[in-house]
């Protein structure tokens, strides 16, 4: 009786005329069979999960996406993007997108700043752009954005101030630098359902120290990750979104106050950090 109901789900795709979606709900169809099979689930336990996924929907606006944090904690996206992203020679690793990206964040220059007033110890970030060949790529386009010292986003705030985010082109020799703030350890929002599961579940909604990462240029394959903070307690313990790769670890190296900064820039008694992460692109897709 089980397997026939499977079989003839399965059969209501036959008429599909686009090989790729008929291929995606047919296998999707025999998994989701096999899950509530295999763990015997109960009509509460359904109903449960339906009442789950609405409460997603509700609580997702145009600032929070709550899929996209379920896909991150159950791993999913990492994995969309292993299969995605496979490794080719020494181009930098990919990782997760995040919630948090946001169109038509504001240009700076070269050494530009993209805090925005957000608190956090000021950091230095610099490095190059380069193909496979180790050919610099001139002009890419760097989108930069991180959380505050106190794990928030700029769309996070009550008021629409942009903090934490920006974007510039690398130079004609695939150099580019800009201020930013080191990055601390923070909780994914969890006030909602995917905080609850997690809850439930007694995992930790903490990501690791990170800043986000998405560089593009033509002909060459665009490039979305992160660099994540070497000696983060939280590494140990773990990222909740399993987005850290050992490749995408960098040394922050700590200034200490009255430290001249490389651009001139007057920090006063602030202590400072700086970092590099060099960005190879892999080759363009056919």
């Amino acid at each position: 009786m089980e397997e026939d109901l499977t079989a003839r789900v399965l059969a209501s795709f036959e008429t599909c005329t686009d090989p790729r979606l008929k291929q995606l709900m047919q296998s999707l169809t025999r998994h989701l069979h096999a899950f509530i099979r295999d763990v015997r689930l109960t009509e509460a336990e359904w109903e449960a999960a339906i009442g789950f996924l609405t409460a997603a929907g509700h609580i997702t606006d145009d600032k929070r996406q709550e899929f996209v944090l379920l896909s991150d904690v159950l791993g999913a996206s990492m994995q969309t993007i292993a299969v995605n992203n496979e490794a080719q020679g020494n181009a930098t690793e990919a990782t997760v997108f995040g919630p948090f990206f946001v169109e038509d964040a504001p240009a700076i220059p070269i050494g530009g700043d993209i805090a925005g007033g957000a608190a956090g110890q000021p950091c230095w970030f610099e490095g190059t752009v380069t193909d496979a060949a180790g050919t610099p790529v001139p002009n890419a386009r760097i989108e930069i954005w991180e959380a505050d010292e106190g794990g928030f986003y700029d769309v996070q705030y009550a008021d629409a101030r942009i903090a934490g985010r920006g974007h510039l082109h690398s130079d004609a020799q695939g150099n580019y630098a800009f201020w930013g703030l080191t990055p601390t350890p923070y909780p994914i929002p969890h006030d909602g359902p995917v905080g609850k599961m997690l809850e439930s579940v007694g995992r930790s909604p903490v990501r690791a120290a990170h800043l986000h990462f998405m560089v593009t240029a033509p002909g060459l394959r665009t490039l979305v990750t992160h660099i994540f903070v070497e000696g983060d307690p939280q590494l140990e313990i773990g990222d909740s979104v399993f987005g850290v790769k050992e490749s995408l670890i960098k040394g922050f190296t700590e200034q200490p106050a009255g430290t001249p900064a490389p651009d001139g820039r007057d920090l006063g008694t602030a202590a400072w950090a700086r970092t590099r992460f060099d960005i190879v692109l892999a080759p363009g897709e056919a």
